[in-house]
C-alpha cells in the first residue's frame, strides 16, 4: 500500500511557517521517498510574496508526489517482464550517443557561409517554391494629427525618390508625426502594413489610390497615410531579398544533411574494410 503524507491542511502563515522555518525538516514523503525543506526553498525566486511562494513550493509537492506515485504503483502492479526496460533504455541511450556524435562531427566540418550566388542559383531553380500568398509591399507609413500644417507637404514629398525630398519629409514626419515608418526598408506581408490602418488587408487593397493609402483613424483627429514603393501580388514569386534568410537555411540544411549521410557511409564502409561489418 502506498502511504502519501504531506502538509496537512493549514492556514497560510502555518503553512508559510512549516514550509520555509530554519531546520531541514522532512515536509513530504511518499512512501519511502522524502521531500526536505532545503530541496524546495531554492525554486521560490527572491523577492516572492509568501502567498506566491506557498503555490510554487505546494506546486513542486504535487507534481514530485505524483510522479512517486505513479512510479511506486507501477512497480507494484506490473509484471516483471513489463518492468524491464533495459531494451528501451539500451536504445535510448544509442540514440542519443549517436546524435551526439553527429553533432560533434557536423559542427567540426559544417560551413555555413552562403554566398549570394549561391542564394539566387537556388531561387532562380526553385521559383515555384516561393510564391506570395498575399501581397507583399515596401511601405513608408505614419500617424498624424487631421490639422497638422505638413499633412501636405508629407504627402508630395513622400512618394519621390530624391535624396533632399527624401531627408525633407524625415524631417517633417519625426517632428509632427505620431508614428512614421519605413518599415526598415523591408518587404512585409500587406497584413502588417493592415494591421497599422486597423484593418484587415481584404480591406485595405481598395483603397490604394496611385500607392497611396489614406484612412482617417479611429480617433478622428488623426489620420493613418501610407505610400507603396514597391508590391508584390498575390501568387507571384515572392522577392528574392525577402527570401535569402529561408534559402540560406535550406542551403546549409542540404549541407548538414549530406554530412551526416556520408558519414553513415563511410562508417559503414569502414567497419566493411576492418572486418566489423559482415553480412552473411
Amino acid at each position: 500500500m502506498i502511504m502519501i503524507v504531506a502538509l496537512p491542511m493549514l492556514s497560510s502563515c502555518e503553512a508559510i511557517s512549516s514550509l520555509f522555518g530554519n531546520d531541514n525538516k522532512v515536509i513530504a514523503r511518499v512512501g519511502q521517498h522524502k521531500l526536505s525543506r532545503s530541496e524546495v526553498e531554492s525554486l521560490v525566486p527572491s523577492g516572492t510574496s509568501h502567498e506566491d511562494s506557498l503555490k510554487l513550493v505546494m506546486q513542486y509537492i504535487n507534481s514530485w508526489a505524483s510522479d512517486l506515485v505513479y512510479a511506486d504503483i507501477a512497480e507494484e502492479q506490473l509484471s516483471k517482464q513489463e518492468k524491464d526496460v533495459s531494451k528501451e533504455l539500451e536504445e535510448y541511450r544509442k540514440a542519443v550517443l549517436k546524435y551526439r556524435y553527429e553533432q560533434r562531427y557536423v559542427n567540426e566540418r559544417l560551413d555555413t557561409s552562403v554566398t549570394e550566388s549561391e542564394i539566387e542559383e537556388y531561387y532562380e531553380s526553385h521559383k515555384q517554391k516561393f510564391i506570395a500568398d498575399m501581397p507583399m509591399v515596401k511601405a513608408k507609413f505614419l500617424r498624424i494629427s487631421t490639422d497638422s500644417p505638413n499633412v501636405e507637404p508629407i504627402k508630395k514629398n513622400l512618394s519621390s525618390d530624391n535624396v533632399e525630398d527624401m531627408i525633407y519629409v524625415d524631417s517633417l514626419a519625426y517632428v509632427s508625426a505620431d508614428r512614421y515608418t519605413d518599415y526598415g526598408g523591408r518587404w512585409i506581408r500587406i497584413s502588417e502594413l493592415a494591421a497599422d490602418f486597423g484593418t484587415d488587408y481584404n480591406s485595405l487593397l481598395p483603397k490604394i489610390r496611385n500607392s497611396f493609402i489614406q484612412i482617417k483613424d479611429n480617433d478622428y483627429d488623426k489620420l493613418n497615410m501610407a505610400y507603396i514603393y514597391d508590391m508584390v501580388g498575390t501568387g507571384d514569386p515572392l522577392p528574392l531579398e525577402y527570401c535569402e534568410a529561408e534559402i540560406k537555411g535550406i542551403l546549409v540544411g542540404i549541407r548538414r544533411h549530406q554530412l551526416v549521410t556520408g558519414l553513415e557511409q563511410d562508417l559503414l564502409e569502414d567497419a566493411r574494410e576492418k572486418g566489423k561489418f559482415v553480412i552473411y
